[in-house]
């Protein structure tokens, strides 16, 4: 099956803090606000038009996860898919006016997710030089799943996504996109929601800037930095102002032979024996980030 998507294209928000998280988002995270009005931000780590957008809320949720198409006519052919295997469709036009297609649907489990054209891009604004650390580009999302194995059935149908590693039991696994980095979406075995958002940081000592600007607002990380066994990446978490956990992440691998890669199993699934499959320098995940809740919001009807 061929990839229909590239990469992850946005996250959206709801958020009864708009404020609170703009000012993290840009003096902690390095984001830079593209767009801004009575209702919603727009945020982005370099030249593209949106990679987090928020919007005012009574409540903290997941609006949508973005998917960034590889044509129009891929997002046609999701779209022809998605009734297929079960979802159901809510809007065949994109959600942002910076992408010329898309469409919305709604897995069984309650996700709510879009494939879209690509968010418009400005090449020569890739950088930025505030207050926060800088990231290069929004790379991953984790969402949670009461039925992770059918979650991501749906996703490798609809998208082509392909499976990159997985636990024995299916209760985390990866899935790639067009761009064959290791993984653009984990799926975790939980209740309906976002686990973590990621963006990607170009060097290790960008974690120590990072750090001390978690510092200087009474934050730390809840893990990390360390260095993630599947996907090879560097990796430190902290949690949001809006209460969703965010992840840094750097050197994610590449799947170089994309045809003849097997997808890895990972059949150690108790500490102490699993700490190293999961974590190069041995460092197991705390309670908090194995316990973390983030909903997503009720999807449209």
């Amino acid at each position: 099956m061929s990839y229909l998507v590239n990469t992850i294209g946005h996250v959206q928000l709801n958020v009864t803090v708009r404020e609170a998280l703009v000012e993290e988002a840009t003096n902690v995270l390095g984001l830079h606000v593209t767009r801004n009005d009575d209702t919603a931000t727009w945020l982005s780590s370099n030249g593209r038009e949106a990679e987090l957008v928020l919007h005012d809320f009574e409540e903290n949720s997941v609006r949508s996860v973005g998917f960034e198409a590889v044509s129009e006519a891929a997002v046609e052919e999701a779209a022809r898919r998605i009734p297929a295997v079960g979802c159901r469709i809510v809007s065949e036009r994109p959600s942002l006016d910076c992408c010329a297609a898309g469409v919305v649907f709604v897995t069984p489990q309650g996700h709510t997710f879009e494939i879209h054209t690509p968010v418009k891009d400005d090449i020569t604004r890739r950088r930025h030089y505030g207050a926060g650390v800088g990231p290069l580009r929004l790379d991953h999302v984790n969402i949670t799943s009461p039925e992770p194995a059918e979650t991501r059935a749906q996703l490798q149908e609809i998208m082509g996504l392909k499976l990159s590693e997985r636990m024995v039991d299916d209760g985390l696994s990866w899935m790639r996109g067009g761009n064959r980095l290791h993984h653009i979406l984990g799926i975790v075995r939980g209740d309906t929601g976002l686990h973590h958002y990621s963006f990607e940081l170009a060097e290790f000592s960008d974690y120590c800037r990072l750090g001390d600007r978690l510092d200087q607002i009474d934050k730390e990380f809840i893990w990390g930095p360390g260095r993630h066994r599947p996907g090879d990446n560097t990796y430190a978490y902290y949690v949001d102002a809006c209460g969703a956990m965010v992840e840094c992440s750097g050197g994610m691998a590449a799947i170089a032979d994309d045809e003849a890669f097997e997808p890895n199993v990972i059949t150690a699934l108790k500490r102490p024996e699993n700490v190293r499959v999961m974590n190069v320098w041995g460092t197991p995940a705390p309670a908090v980030w194995l316990e973390h809740k983030f909903p997503f919001a009720r999807p449209a009807a």
